[in-house]
């Protein structure tokens, strides 16, 4: 992970799978890389790095979690049984992999850097519940690498974070649970009630309840970065909150009426539908909202009115 951006993710060519098996049940005390305490352990995540002939990569903000209470504590969230399987997202250097695989029935760990994919088995003492996926998490279908009823654990790259939890939220193969570490102000954002809502947390509450469970310091990792962290819950809900029948086109509209946020809705609205500020106030006027009002204020519902409204017209 890194300061929150909006640098170009690179693509992989392909997934590969670098390691694969799936047993009845994990493996009982998996060995888990050496973090320190301090800097005289040679088996640190930057001594391991080097081993590796690695370095962290700012272009896909690599910054590794080396926190083993931290660890603990996403992969408790998770609610882990050994009848679950889990869906890593940039596994890294394994230590909350290693959590995980004590914990679950099988994981599916899709990592985008090849040599790190290539290396994670081994570092791990090759647990047989473990799967690596050398590829793109946003290029694949969840629905081709786990079964229905799957959970997600990950240390989400910051810059990947809008786009990978819209991934994960509108497939049809969605999951019943994510336990995703973000950049705090991020997490914020998300867990926010209305007056403060953004299109990410319209977005995320129209699949899911998100709960913060816990603040990260940038201690935790290595190399720091220049954030805070939070681990957060999303518990997704069988089907969308409302506009059931077709989320994506209701998420257009609001995204519509978020294209100048600090603007009035009407204009706002206007700009987003690419149409005449007169037109979008009537539309509003008929939804029963005020166009003077602001696209954060507007709660779920009011936006399933709208929508409602512009479909109709």
């Amino acid at each position: 992970m890194s300061a929150w951006s909006e640098v170009d993710r690179e693509v992989a060519t392909g997934p590969a799978v670098v390691a694969a098996a799936t047993p009845a049940r994990p493996l009982a005390a998996p060995t888990a890389p050496s973090y320190p305490q301090g800097s005289g352990n040679p088996r640190g995540p930057a001594a391991l790095l080097r081993q590796l002939g690695l370095h962290p990569r700012k272009r896909l903000s690599q910054s590794f979690l080396v926190d083993r209470r931290i660890a603990a504590t996403i992969a408790a969230a998770a609610g882990l049984t050994h009848d679950d399987t889990v869906l890593e997202i940039g596994p890294g250097l394994g230590l909350l992999t290693a959590e995980l695989v004590r914990r679950a029935g099988r994981v599916v760990a899709v990592e985008l850097d090849e040599q790190l994919a290539a290396a994670l088995p081994a570092l791990l003492d090759h647990p047989p519940n473990l799967t690596v996926i050398q590829g793109d998490a946003l290029a694949i279908d969840p629905a081709t690498l786990v079964p229905a009823g799957y959970k997600v654990v990950a240390n989400l790259p910051y810059h990947i974070t809008s786009p990978l939890l819209r991934h994960l939220l509108e497939t049809p193969h969605r999951p019943r649970r994510l336990v995703v570490m973000v950049q705090r102000e991020v997490a914020e954002r998300i867990v926010a009630a209305p007056g403060q809502l953004s299109y990410l947390a319209v977005l995320v509450q129209l699949y899911a309840e998100p709960r913060l469970v816990r603040v990260v310091p940038p201690g935790a990792f290595y190399p720091r970065p220049r954030v805070e962290s939070a681990v957060l819950v999303l518990e997704v809900y069988p089907a969308p909150r409302v506009a059931r029948a077709a989320p994506a086109a209701f998420l257009r509209v609001v995204q519509a009426g978020f294209k100048q946020p600090r603007k009035q809705l009407r204009n706002s609205l206007a700009e987003g539908l690419g149409c005449p500020p007169a037109e979008a106030d009537a539309l509003l006027r008929r939804a029963g909202l005020d166009p003077a009002c602001r696209p954060q204020t507007l709660t779920l519902p009011e936006w399933e009115q709208l929508y409602q409204v512009v479909q109709s017209s």
